[in-house]
Order: structure tokens, then sequence, then C-alpha cells
């Protein structure tokens, strides 16, 4: 894609990175990952060393939208910080319930369930962490709308909680940079289970997301990757109107990854 196609601006955010001012690069040339799967999408990466973000469809970067397991990043922090879960290593025991997941049907800790994105263990985690805890943290940290309505083990599925693609993106930025108001020991922890794929030339973390609707299902995948000395915080998502698993389980990580390869931040096949 010539440089032609690319629109360089020079704008403020509309959410508070150190620098007042960042270089925004508009890529529509990212449609084609996107159009690869049939999907309807957005996508927004923050190169942190050159203050520079890649942006495909930027007003629906702005959207906010329910976040879906992508929350259980917030919601390891707070467990973690709170004391709910010790660590990463806590175990919670399955209750017998067949959720028709062999991952999910079984005792399982922080990781796993994480890796494995175990509705369940989450579910319980907020509940323990309680409305009034889990409320102090969301306004603290400031996370999308901060709406917590719908239900303590509900809120980010089918609950009020919305955040945009922007959003995620800063959250992730301060998680990073170890910017959030919680212990190093949390962060740490939290971004260690983030790690998605680790090869010979970079690391890839993140946490994908599925939130099911009855007219569409919004799909997630957010994160940080890491090259060398360079860090691209990201946020993936689009949008089906039917329940096509290939898709929606393989497609949000491969178009992230097809995006990449485009930018040359990671070797293409």
């Amino acid at each position: 894609m010539k440089l032609k196609l690319l629109l360089l601006l020079f704008i403020p955010l509309s959410f508070s990175f150190t620098s007042s001012k960042v270089i925004t690069v508009l890529r529509p040339d990212f449609e084609s990952a996107f159009k690869e799967y049939n999907v309807e999408g957005s996508f927004l990466a923050y190169d942190l060393q050159a203050k520079t973000r890649y942006v495909y469809n930027p007003k629906r970067c702005k959207e906010r939208f329910s976040p879906a397991s992508t929350f259980k990043i917030f919601n390891s922090l707070v467990a973690i910080e709170t004391g709910v879960a010790p660590d990463a290593n806590y175990e919670l025991k399955w209750d017998s319930i067949d959720r028709h997941n062999a991952n999910w049907n079984r005792n399982t800790d922080m990781k796993a369930a994480f890796a494995n994105s175990t509705v369940w263990y989450y579910q319980q985690l907020a509940k323990s962490i309680g409305p009034a805890r889990m409320k102090e943290w969301i306004e603290k940290v400031g996370y999308g709308n901060n709406d917590i309505s719908g239900g303590i083990d509900e809120f980010w599925l089918t609950g009020n909680l919305r955040i945009s693609q922007e959003e995620q993106v800063e959250f992730l930025r301060k998680l990073y940079l170890g910017e959030l108001p919680f212990s190093k020991r949390t962060m740490d922890m939290v971004k260690e289970i983030m790690v998605n794929e680790q090869t010979d030339s970079y690391k890839l973390s993140g946490k994908t997301g599925w939130a099911i609707r009855d007219e569409f299902n919004i799909i997630w995948f957010v994160g940080f990757l890491e090259r060398n000395d360079k860090v691209y915080l990201y946020a993936t998502n689009f949008e089906t109107v039917y329940e096509d698993l290939p898709t929606i389980t393989k497609g949000r990580i491969e178009i992230t990854k097809s995006i990449f390869r485009k930018m040359n931040v990671i070797p293409k096949n």
C-alpha cells in the first residue's frame, strides 16, 4: 500500500496520554484484514516509543461496547489487589455444572481461567470482591462508563458496562507502564498471565472477548505486542451477525496479527 493512502494528522487524543499530542496515522488498508473474514470492524494500536497511533475506522474506535471477557484483565487486578486471590495460582473448585467446555469443567486457577476464558471462575471472583469494592476500583481507574449495574457476576457480560477501543488502549498503556492504582506486584502478575504467544522475534500478550447479543456478536482482542525495544498497545474489535465459530475464535487473533504484519511489526509468513 502506497504512502499516499495514509493520512497523517497531528491531533490530540480524546484520552489522556502523557503527551498532549500524538501522531495519528489513518490506515484504510487495514480493511483487508477484516474483509478476509467478511466482518466489519476497527483497529487501534499505539506505538509507545514513537507516540504514534495507527487507526482503522476511527469513528468506531470511539464507540463503547460491552467488554465481555476482556474485563478479565481488570477483574484479575482487583482480585489480587484486594486479596480475594492471593496470586495467579489461586484455585477454585469446579461446582460440577457441565458447561459443555472441557477446560471449564474442572478445578482451575487464575492462570488457566484467564487462558481458557473460564466465565464461572471470574464470576466467583467478582462475587467475592463484591459490588462496593468493585465499584470503588472501577471509578478509581476510570474503566469505560464505570457502570457495574446488571449484577455483580454479569455486568461485564450482559450488564451495562461499556468501553471503547480508545479507552481499552489507554487502560492497557497505564497497565504496561505501571501507572494504574494497583501495586507493582499485582500488575506484574496480571501482565504475566496475559502472555498469549512468544517467539524469537516478538511477544504477544492479550485477552479475547465475545459479547453475545440477539442481533449480533461483538468480538474483541486487546493487549500489547513487544518486539525488541518497541511496544504496541492494541485493541481489535469487530461484529458478526451469526455464530461463525472459526471467525470468532481464530479470526480475532489472526486479524490482529495480519495488521501487525502490514505494519512490519511481526514477520510475514
